[in-house]
This record gives structure tokens, sequence and C-alpha cells, in this order.
């Protein structure tokens, strides 16, 4: 069971809600993909007209946990204004925390994202960081007192799966006890098992759904290997090798000499 920030959830899948052909697609996808946590973009309400009423109410109605994003913020000070909004409009402290860097990899701003955090935590605020690999800015995170870190797989909506495993890995191993859920990047239901596999706590998508050709056998396939590279990690998987290894032993083996003579 996924535990984060004192409540738990069954599913380790976080949806995003953006991008998706229709209200009652996107609808269908979060109930077939059994995703607990929704990701909303403040950028899709209006704080002061309402203008997204309609959306609200869906989320509203999918009886998820609201998860407020600050994407598209690009210094601290911005991210920390949008987060402060964001749990007036929605009535959550939780927020998932974005400060980018570049417009065309949407890199996490690893200083701003630090600055931003510091004043959300010590504000009140649930803070789900979206970072990179990088752990010194990790540990400043943690500092801060985000109980939970979100490094990227690769950029955002690039399908191009887990770029860094190496760097992936020594996170995993650096931060045992804090959860950890890749955000970002995930493009087939195979990347999202092998994170996993990795030790992984949960995975965030969107993209990888919302623009499928079927969003909601998407949402079941994204499910189903979730379910089952984080069974594959609690079973203990086999370290690879270099040299073959024979699941039946060679000792012993009968064999058989064959007269050529007959």
């Amino acid at each position: 069971m996924l535990e984060l920030y004192g409540k738990k959830f069954t599913s380790r899948m976080l949806l995003g809600t953006a991008g998706y052909a229709s209200p009652d697609i996107l609808r269908q996808a979060v109930e077939t993909s059994g995703a607990e946590i929704v990701t909303v973009s403040l950028r899709r309400e209006s704080a002061r007209a309402r203008t997204g009423q309609g959306f609200w109410e869906l989320i509203e109605k999918l009886g998820r946990l609201v998860l407020p994003n600050t994407a598209g913020c690009r210094t601290a000070k911005e991210a920390v204004a949008t987060a402060q909004m964001a749990r007036e409009l929605f009535g959550t402290t939780w927020i998932k925390l974005e400060v980018i860097a570049n417009d065309d990899t949407l890199q996490p701003e690893l200083f701003g994202l630090v600055e931003a955090a510091t004043e959300l935590c010590a504000d009140g605020f649930q803070v789900l960081p979206y970072t990179t690999e990088d752990l010194s800015a990790a540990e400043r995170l943690v500092a801060a007192g985000c109980d939970v870190l979100m490094p990227w797989g690769s950029p955002i909506g690039s399908a191009r799966g887990l770029l860094n495993k190496t760097a992936l890995h020594s996170m995993r191993a650096y931060f045992p006890e804090t959860p950890l859920i890749v955000d970002a990047g995930i493009g087939t239901p195979s990347h999202a098992a092998e994170a996993m596999e990795m030790g992984y706590d949960g995975v965030l998508l969107n993209t990888a759904i919302a623009k499928a050709g079927d969003p909601i056998k998407m949402a079941e396939a994204f499910a189903k290997a979730i379910q089952a590279g984080r069974i594959a990690y609690e079973a203990g998987l086999i370290e690879p090798r270099d040299m073959a290894t024979p699941s039946t032993p060679v000792a012993g083996t009968p064999f058989f000499k064959i007269d050529h003579a007959s």
C-alpha cells in the first residue's frame, strides 16, 4: 500500500487530467486505472471567474484526491503564489511543485524548486516536488520538509522512459525510506513496470494515457504493469550476470553412447 503524508492508497498510479479528447474519456480512464490521486493544473481553472466549473465538477464526481500542479511556473515566487491560489480554490494543502528551467526539456529549475519547497513546507503544504535525479537537490528538498520526491524519468511528454537508470537506482538506494514516484517521460506500460521493479513507490502518468489510441485500454494496461512491477520487486528479482547459468544442473546429466558400428 502506498503511503504519502499519512494517507494510504491502494493504487500506485497518479494520473494527470490534461489532454483527454472528452470529459467522458477522462472519467473512464481514471476509473479504469484505479488511480486515487489525480493532478490538476491551476491553469485549467480560474480562481475568480470559475471558467473551468464544468471540469472541476467532473473531478469532484470522481471522488479522487486532487493534487494541484504549479505547471508552467518559472520562478519560486510564481510557484508559491500559484500553490497558495490552488489551496484556496481546491481546498487542499497538497501540491505538486514544479519550477521549470528550460522550455524545450521542461527540466526542473532546482534552485528555485528548493526555494519554493522550503517556503511552502513552512506554510503547511504537503509538497510533492517534480525534480531530477540530482542527489544534492534531493537532500535539500527532504531537509526543507518534503516527505516525497518525484524525479523525472525523461522530459515531460517525451515517452522516452527511464533515461538515466543508474542515477535512478542511486536515488532509490540513497533514500530508502522516502517515497519516490517517477514523474514524466513514461511512454509505455513496460517503462512503468521497470520503474516499479527498481523499487520506486509509484508512477505519475498523463500523456501516455491521454494521447493513446484507446485511453481506457491504455489506462488498464498501465494499471496492470504497475501492479506487476511492484509484485516483482517484492518477490525479489534475480541479479543479471554475464555468463549463462543453466536452469537444469549439468552435473549428473545422463548421456548415451552412440555405437556408430551398428
